[in-house]
């Protein structure tokens, strides 16, 4: 029953009190929220911390949803992604030699893979663990204005035009960063296939 009430609804319940419509809100997006902030950061702590605070931003009004300028779910990976640029600038500003692979431990990493692959069969998932790591270090390595837009795409199957409203770009700009985006991965994942394949030979 509750998938038919609509957000709009569950927030305007929400605002008068109503614990189970912010508990309906966030069982309905929290997931994909946090796919897309697990990929973006790199850091499972750091993804559920931006996720909570999307969410806790919600219910004390901190953030401003307006429903005429499009769903709710926009807003929260909006929200999120504010929230992930300003852990960008936290971390530069704490180091300049920490990457973001070395923000996951092997625990880390395998949630990583989990979160990406959790509707795949078991055999599925080996044959595929690995490529989804290099998919991850690769995707971990972008510019984070590349990385948003290539997520929000390919991950979340988001239009150009959802895209720029997320992240406050025109659709042009989505465009030109998708395609470097694209082509930066696929140049380091076959980079990456380059150096195994050599190690391979010379062993």
């Amino acid at each position: 029953m509750d998938d038919l009430i609509s957000d709009v609804e569950l927030l305007r319940q929400m605002r008068q009190g109503d614990k189970a419509a912010f508990t309906t809100l966030y069982r309905r997006h929290h997931a994909v929220l946090y796919r897309y902030a697990i990929l973006r950061c790199g850091s499972p702590g750091i993804a559920a911390d931006i996720v909570q605070d999307v969410f806790v931003g919600l219910l004390t009004e901190q953030f401003k949803y307006d429903a005429l300028k499009g769903p709710l779910v926009y807003f929260l990976f909006g929200v999120a992604r504010n929230l992930a640029m300003k852990h960008d600038s936290a971390l530069q500003k704490t180091t300049n030699t920490t990457s973001t692979n070395s923000l996951l431990d092997d625990e880390d990493e395998d949630e990583v893979f989990d979160t990406i692959c959790d509707d795949a069969a078991p055999l599925e998932r080996l044959l595929h663990k690995q490529m989804a790591e290099d998919l991850r270090q690769g995707i971990a390595c972008l510019a984070p204005h590349y990385r948003d837009v290539l997520i929000l795409y390919e991950i979340h199957d988001m239009s150009y035009l959802e895209i720029a409203d997320i992240c406050q770009i025109n659709v042009g700009t989505v465009r030109s960063r998708l395609s470097r985006a694209r082509q930066a991965l696929a140049e380091r994942l076959s980079s990456h296939r380059d150096n195994i394949v050599s190690a391979a030979q010379r062993a």
